[in-house]
């Protein structure tokens, strides 16, 4: 487990500096590029978010959480759209993801309306529907987003408290890209990153998202030399 505090301290540490050259604005910026780092190189459960909205009755266009605003805390990318009647939790339709090429030659009137079945990224913070929804439905969004920062005034996280050497590893990789470091030490805490971060994948996404009876154990090879 690590907090904001102890992380701060260890970077400090470990690059024998002082909070003169690497001040709390420095480090913090270490702290958010490494999260941002390790939420686009792994897929985690608590990067896992279920956002609702609703539809426009004759609008093929839907917002995205964030809006014009976005941040990695409010989205990153879409994992699945589903929609539901606007008057309850009926059956939800999952709908199928396509390009725009697609959708302009399957509902090349917009105006015409039906129950939507496609979506595709519109722009950077809309998603278009096709066809154009006949109805207001509810609107089921997976998204992946970053949960609250590690920062003074939110001092633990689930990175810091389940992969602290993870979290360390990638901020001394941008310290050490900062204070124009050797080029060794840069070398060995990019390795440890990406070591630590194998081990994550394994722990998350091998053992976390099997079941043993039907696909058995996840097995990493080991390099064994040759007698």
């Amino acid at each position: 487990m690590t907090t904001y505090a102890e992380l701060t301290t260890q970077i400090i540490s470990y690059t024998e500096t002082s909070t003169d050259i690497l001040t709390s604005t420095i480090t913090d910026d270490f702290i958010e590029h490494t999260e941002n780092r390790i939420m686009r190189d792994i897929d985690l459960p608590i990067f896992h978010s279920q956002q609702y909205s609703a539809l426009t009755s004759s609008s093929p266009f839907l917002t995205l959480p964030g809006g014009s605003t976005q941040t990695p805390e409010s989205f990153i990318l879409i994992r699945s759209v589903h929609i539901y009647p606007a008057s309850g939790t009926a059956t939800r339709t999952y709908l199928e993801q396509r390009d725009l090429t697609f959708m302009n030659e399957y509902w090349p009137t917009r105006t015409s309306t039906g129950t939507p079945k496609y979506w595709s990224n519109w722009d950077f913070n809309t998603i278009y529907l096709a066809p154009t929804p006949d109805s207001a439905y509810n609107v089921e969004l997976g998204i992946n987003r970053l949960p609250a920062r590690l920062s003074s005034s939110n001092t633990t996280t689930w990175v810091g408290n389940n992969a602290p050497t993870l979290l360390l590893y990638g901020c001394l990789v941008e310290a050490f890209k900062y204070l124009k470091g050797p080029v060794e030490m840069l070398q060995l805490y990019e390795q440890s990153y990406t070591k630590a971060l194998q081990e994550l994948g394994v722990e998350q996404q091998g053992r976390r998202r099997r079941d043993e009876y039907m696909h058995g154990v996840p097995r990493i090879p080991i390099e064994s030399p040759n007698p």
